[in-house]
């Protein structure tokens, strides 16, 4: 009986635990679920014969490889920061890994030693990164059969709150892990714009927008995602003019989060200290306090923003919050949390000019059901799912560390994904 091992199951786990339970009764497969908070796996697999639930610390060494070792493929949701122990233990017992999250410097150090392996560790299968790549490879495949050639591309991709859920002066709501969001950008990002590398700090990013337009949403602002560069060749488009993959956000957004950035409200690893330098036991700061660098910022246009938040109120900040970070993060999991039959939105567009002089569109919109089924959760967990499925059934034969740019994965996972409604409309030339 083969066997799949799910770490993680939080937010982004919803469909793939449903999508895996469906495909696992009629072959006969084994689901397990770990996670640290046994309750929440519980509820997630509900009475299915073929899955079960596993309480587990993923640091606990010896149980995560006695788990990975019952196993043909493990799936993990976990934090990016902890992907290296599964990847570890996987590599011990000879197994398949795949996961959501970008290539990091802990898994690339293992390259040699997976390579080897014989088996599959497939990284960026979720929605950014994920199906952006997978659905960008297949539509510049399409460009370029009709004779095109290619000078620019643009990538979107955006989470945000589908507009009948939209009541408040953000146009936005958590749909996803908020450390993400509370932290998003902070590497800062390079692209290729105009011929040209251009380098953008963090602040500069929510600062310096672009903006796209869709009859679902209106306009919306664009902030570059990362490092672009890296993707040029494994999109085959090395000697473009422009190349930038970006993050979708309603516009006030960005203009009230980069006065948040710049006071350092969202910084991570310096602990709460008071205006003198001093380090604040929590429950003498208040978020008044804490969030005084962010006063000469404050203008007429964005104070709505942080009352909304709560950045001016003079409460306590949580007792169990460190870092500028945790305070906000709190705030944002507080005043912008889904309600339960909320609908959240993801949407993604590829643009590509071309030196034709036309232009073509991909775009994608799909919509949550309600607060647990969310738009999020699918379009990171169902690829996942489906890889998961196709190596079972022995319809890939890739092995190594991977991403999905190869035709042999994304023709069959956009296939599998449009016929669970996650399909691009595209349209083209149109300029």
């Amino acid at each position: 009986m083969a066997g799949i091992l799910l770490f993680g199951a939080g937010k982004s786990a919803t469909s793939l635990i449903r999508y895996l339970i469906a495909a696992a009764g009629p072959r006969g497969w084994q689901l397990t679920v770990a996670d640290s908070n046994l309750s929440l796996v519980q509820s997630k697999i509900g009475g299915a014969a073929n899955a079960r639930a596993a309480s587990l610390s993923v640091e606990e060494e010896s149980e995560r490889d006695r788990l990975v070792g019952t196993a043909d493929v493990v799936i993990s949701l976990l934090p990016p920061s902890l992907h290296h122990l599964v990847a570890r233990s996987c590599l011990r017992a000879g197994k398949h890994l795949l996961t959501a999250s970008y290539t990091d410097d802990s898994i690339r150090a293992m390259k040699p030693d997976i390579d080897r392996s014989g088996k599959l560790f497939l990284c960026e299968m979720g929605l950014d990164p994920g199906i952006d790549h997978m659905s960008a490879l297949h539509f510049i495949d399409k460009v370029r059969r009709l004779g095109e050639a290619i000078v620019s591309f643009h990538s979107h991709t955006g989470g945000l709150i589908a507009p009948e859920s939209d009541d408040n002066p953000w146009h936005y709501k958590i749909s996803w892990n908020p450390r993400n969001v509370v932290r998003a950008g902070a590497s800062g990002a390079r692209f290729r714009a105009d011929g040209r590398v251009v380098e953008r700090s963090y602040a500069e990013l929510f600062e310096q927008t672009g903006r796209i337009n869709l009859k679902e949403t209106g306009p919306l602002a664009w902030y570059p995602n990362r490092d672009s560069l890296p993707y040029m060749a494994l999109y085959s488009l090395e000697g473009v003019e422009t190349f930038i993959r970006t993050t979708l956000r309603y516009p006030v957004f960005c203009k009230g989060w980069a006065p948040i950035v710049r006071a350092g409200l969202t910084d991570d690893v310096q602990p709460l200290k008071d205006a003198g330098g001093s380090v604040f036991a929590p429950r003498a700061l208040t978020i008044a306090h804490w969030s005084a660098p962010l006063l000469p910022y404050v203008d007429e246009h964005n104070r709505k923003l942080y009352e909304y938040l709560g950045l001016f109120s003079p409460a306590p900040v949580p007792a169990n919050a460190r870092t500028s970070a945790d305070v906000l993060q709190f705030l944002l999991e507080t005043r912008l949390k889904m309600r339960p039959r909320d609908r959240d939105m993801i949407v993604m567009q590829h643009e590509i000019g071309c030196s034709s002089g036309a232009s073509y569109k991909s775009t994608l919109v799909v919509k949550g059901e309600d607060s647990l089924d969310t738009a999020m959760a699918r379009t990171v967990g169902l690829p996942l799912g489906i890889a998961a499925k196709l190596l079972l059934d022995g319809k890939l034969s890739l092995t190594g560390l991977q991403i999905p740019v190869s035709p042999e994965l994304y023709v069959p996972v956009l296939k599998e994904l449009e016929l669970q409604g996650i399909g691009f409309e595209e349209e083209g030339p149109v300029g």
